[in-house]
């Protein structure tokens, strides 16, 4: 029954979320635009639920000729590539706005382990035994609330495993309050 019921909510807050954000996003498109020649979303093949890839959808914070599929804090002097407007989406977490269309596709879920990038095996493999790979990824999880970036890959797997254990609707929101909470303060962020 949880599961039906997270779906239903996921379904009606990703949706409503789109609704009411949809003039947030034509400006920050406009401001991404005009700084930088390339598209406003940023793609980037990612694991779902059960090992399956899709493509997260993000508003792009780097220089179109960014090297692909490469996280940020493993790439040679990675500011040369971000945009003034990326550093701004990036500190307030807003270029993770557009993953409510993921969320609404049936991808993603707003609270879940986040979607590893689809060449992390360490985090997938570490993943594995505590069951987290079988859930929806999420736009938020137990991992980010408690360290974000600055986690090593170990700790995230076995929060990610935390999660899975005490999964509820009440455990959602509680991580949904922190998350809340620690956003603005962009606790745990690397730029």
């Amino acid at each position: 029954m949880y599961h039906i019921v997270k779906r239903i909510l996921d379904v009606l807050v990703s949706l409503s979320a789109l609704i009411i954000l949809s003039p947030l996003f034509l400006v920050l498109g406009i401001c991404i635009r005009l700084e930088s020649k390339g598209p406003v979303f940023f793609r980037q093949k990612r694991i779902g639920r059960r090992h399956k890839h899709f493509y997260i959808f993000k508003f792009r914070t780097m220089r179109a000729d960014t090297p692909k599929d490469v996280p940020t804090h493993m790439m040679e002097n990675p500011e040369q590539y971000v945009t003034k407007t990326g550093r701004f989406l990036r500190r307030t977490s807003l270029d993770e706005l557009p993953q409510l269309i993921n969320i609404l596709r049936g991808e993603m879920s707003i609270v879940g382990p986040r979607p590893a990038l689809w060449n992390q095996y360490d985090l997938v493999r570490l993943r594995e035994d505590s069951g987290a790979n079988k859930v929806r990824p999420g736009l938020t999880g137990w991992a980010q609330v408690n360290g974000r970036d600055e986690l090593p890959i170990p700790i995230k797997a076995r929060l990610d495993g935390e999660y899975i254990e005490k999964m509820s609707l009440a455990f959602d929101w509680k991580i949904i309050k922190m998350t809340i909470k620690k956003v603005p303060a962009a606790d745990g962020v690397k730029q």
